[in-house]
């Protein structure tokens, strides 16, 4: 039986989301097929193929010659490079009809195109962000394993993995507690052998201070925090090591002892990903009991419009999710 397709959350329809969403059906027309839920107008006046669509079923017939759209029009005019918080409540409506197919099964998995916060913040939107989001949507959904999100940061051979996200540096220390890494590296265990068909995971954890602390020196985090929560991960299981310094951890050979880095805040895991692949890092959230992937930008609105923006972030997260729902499949 063949894997249902994935299905793409239109995202912010006056960014780039369009543009990148287009593009990429175009580099993957032959490869396996996936549909969108958004304004099928906006996506034919990028200068492809559009297939209007009643159900993703239909989707696979169509992929190569048209791009599968299930049509929910966006109520107000778009102007690319302008946001509209009338068109805000849509853009949850997308993202919520896409989960929704998730768990019917009717869809292998979610790719999200970037959404703008502020229209959908002033429409009255109540979540951080995608995340959080589809974590609420998902809630009531049996997962076996470890609910997350962990937000994973990807590129090339590197999967960066977050305990902390989006705080002010001055606050990481205080929230980096024994019970959050655990959980974190036990999601992401999880994870790589869920969705990754890895079936020994191997986690590198990053350490929090200069020199993994310099036995006391420079910090107490790696000695009252980060080793006791290594080892009582040891003790269940998981391959972890002790904190490592963060700035021997990244480079070729280091990334060939460990399948997933458990990163501390945002920097320590976004840096290395960006260096090692500015245009085509990926963002996938883990613990989830759907699969899902997005683009690890956002929405672009200085370039929307113009036809310049890059699809290579999109194309990754595309193969990503399609690559994660593969290994869910095969167990």
């Amino acid at each position: 039986m063949s894997r249902a397709p994935l299905v793409l959350s239109l995202g912010e329809p006056a960014g780039i989301g369009p543009e990148v969403v287009a593009k990429a059906w175009t580099a993957l027309r032959s490869e396996a097929p996936f549909f969108v839920v958004g304004d099928a107008w906006l996506l034919a006046a990028q200068g492809i193929a559009v297939s209007e669509i009643d159900h993703p079923s239909e989707a696979a017939t169509s992929f190569g010659r048209a791009l599968p759209v299930l049509h929910h029009p966006a109520p107000a005019p778009v102007t690319a490079g302008t946001p509209d918080v009338r068109n805000a409540g849509v853009v949850a409506d997308w993202i919520e009809k896409s989960v929704a197919l998730c768990l019917s099964g009717d869809a292998s998995g979610l790719v999200t195109a970037p959404i703008a916060k502020a229209p959908l913040y002033a429409a009255g939107f109540r979540f951080p962000g995608h995340t959080e989001f589809i974590a609420e949507l998902t809630a009531d959904a049996p997962l076996d394993g470890t609910r997350g999100p962990v937000m994973m940061l990807t590129a090339r051979d590197l999967r960066a993995c977050l305990v902390t996200i989006h705080l002010p540096l001055d606050q990481v220390p205080e929230m980096v507690t024994a019970e959050r890494v655990k959980r974190t590296a036990r999601v992401v265990h999880e994870a790589m052998r869920r969705d990754f068909g890895i079936a020994r995971p191997r986690l590198a954890m990053a350490a929090l201070n200069p020199h993994a602390g310099e036995n006391g020196a420079l910090g107490l985090q790696e000695i009252e925090v980060l080793r006791p929560a290594a080892e009582a991960l040891r003790a269940e299981g998981i391959a972890i090591t002790d904190p490592l310094p963060a700035d021997t951890m990244f480079h070729d050979e280091a990334r060939a002892t460990y399948d997933a880095a458990i990163c501390l805040y945002h920097d320590q895991a976004l840096i290395p990903v960006k260096t090692l692949d500015f245009w085509g890092g990926v963002n996938a959230t883990l613990g989830l009991p759907i699969v899902r992937t997005s683009p690890d930008h956002g929405t672009g609105f200085e370039i929307a419009g113009k036809g310049v923006a890059r699809p290579d972030s999109l194309i990754a997260a595309i193969c990503l999710a399609s690559e994660m729902a593969a290994a869910r499949a095969s167990r």
